[in-house]
């Protein structure tokens, strides 16, 4: 992988500037990929340990591990430095879009005159444009206007992006009349705009905009109940992504939050467009897309209800290599643990594989990294394999599987011979 490399004249070791944290990071993963698929072909492994099938492996293991970690702390620093460069990005876009309807407010202007309701819109993006600035400049280091629709898990929230949206379009609905109302006289104008802000008019848009509300609030207590019951594994990611509106933590798509973000975004376009056409009063949206809006959502609160698996571990057998005997388990034996859910998602990068701990009796086993060109056929969602330590007592024995977002599994009892 090609590295760009850094001016030592300007640039130091530990200089956090955001080229060189990218540059360091794209170094870790060069660096682990040429040491994963090294260890995978057999190489680089010292000849102390390479008599030994579990000692080599081991080492190999906490080798990967090591790596890994330093990969995942580059990783973490770019998403701090991408976060704070977003959020001056942002506020810069922002304005950016303010004097865009300056220039289409001007260019609208040249056959028919300046209006009032022009200068109102001007007015009413610059202060919306000033209000966002404001509101985003304490939380610089999150992503700034990125912060309020962030997750606890670092991944851009689909609920409540879908709100926010809908929160900023009525704001910039009703602070235009109000400003033409504040520059109007009294007489037919000033009744129209006061009409334009009744409540019968606008009961579909304020529907639609509770309604969203109270999904971003129960889907929030639904995904923090879960959590707490160890029925939902929740792991952080390293920064959010655009993609995460549309995707699960896994990173594939999500037909719920997918549905959910395209008919938001189809109906927010419909009353940005009667805005538009009509900016003396709220948008007047239909009563079957404020219907579809619901049934949208309702999906979407349904798929949160139901997602989300505990690890389940159906049976441990022992591992037996081409030419060896059929024998019970004892000590220094590997065992393979099968089941579900041993790797949530979210989980699939090393550093996260390496967390994964396996109880056997009193002893903590941390599952051991077996590298093949590409990936890793050790741990993975549905088998796990592990040595028996030489601390475990003969007799009967609990496993017990502790994945990376620290849920536990159900145990399971196997038989130890002496």
């Amino acid at each position: 992988m090609a590295v760009q490399e850094i001016s030592r004249s300007t640039h130091t070791a530990a200089c956090t500037c955001e080229e060189c944290v990218r540059v360091g990071h794209r170094r870790a993963v060069a660096a682990f990929l040429e040491k994963r698929d090294e260890f995978a072909a057999g190489q680089g492994v010292p000849a102390a340990v390479a008599h030994s099938l579990g000692a080599s492996r081991q080492w190999v293991s906490d080798e990967l591990t090591l790596s890994a970690r330093s990969v995942a702390d580059r990783s973490r620093e770019a998403g701090s430095s991408w976060l704070y460069l977003f959020s001056r990005r942002a506020v810069l876009a922002v304005w950016i879009a303010a004097g865009v309807l300056l220039l289409v407010q001007v260019g609208t202007a040249l056959g028919t005159g300046w209006s009032t309701a022009r200068t109102a819109g001007l007015l009413t993006a610059l202060a919306l444009a000033g209000l966002l600035t404001v509101a985003a400049r304490p939380q610089s280091v999150r992503g700034g206007l990125l912060a309020p629709i962030v997750g606890e898990d670092n991944r851009l929230s689909t609920s409540k992006t879908v709100p926010s949206a809908w929160v900023v379009l009525t704001a910039f609905a009703a602070l235009l009349p109000a400003l033409r109302l504040a520059a109007s006289s009294p007489g037919p104008e000033r009744q129209a705009l006061y009409a334009g802000l009744a409540l019968d008019r606008a009961l579909p848009l304020l529907a639609v905009v509770s309604l969203t509300s109270v999904v971003a609030v129960l889907v929030r207590r639904v995904v923090s109940v879960r959590i707490m019951g160890q029925r939902l594994q929740k792991l952080p990611a390293d920064r959010p992504r655009g993609v995460d509106l549309l995707t699960d933590d896994a990173g594939r798509g999500s037909f719920p939050d997918a549905q959910y973000v395209l008919v938001s975004t189809v109906v927010l376009a419909y009353a940005a467009a009667s805005l538009a056409r009509f900016p003396d009063r709220l948008p007047r949206l239909p009563w079957a897309l404020a219907l579809l809006m619901a049934l949208s959502a309702a999906v979407y609160l349904a798929a949160k209800y139901a997602e989300g698996t505990r690890p389940l571990v159906l049976s441990v057998v022992r591992r037996r290599e081409p030419g060896d005997l059929d024998a019970a388990v004892r000590p220094g034996d590997d065992i393979e643990i099968r089941g579900v859910g041993f790797v949530p998602p979210g989980a699939q990068t090393p550093e996260m594989l390496a967390r994964l701990v396996v109880r056997i009796g009193a002893v903590h086993v941390h599952v051991p990294l077996v590298p093949v060109a590409g990936g890793f056929t050790n741990p993975s969602d549905a088998v796990l394999t592990v040595p028996v330590p030489a601390e475990v007592e003969p007799g009967r024995v609990e496993i017990q599987v502790v994945t990376a977002a620290g849920v536990e599994s159900n145990r399971c009892t196997i038989d130890v011979a002496e």
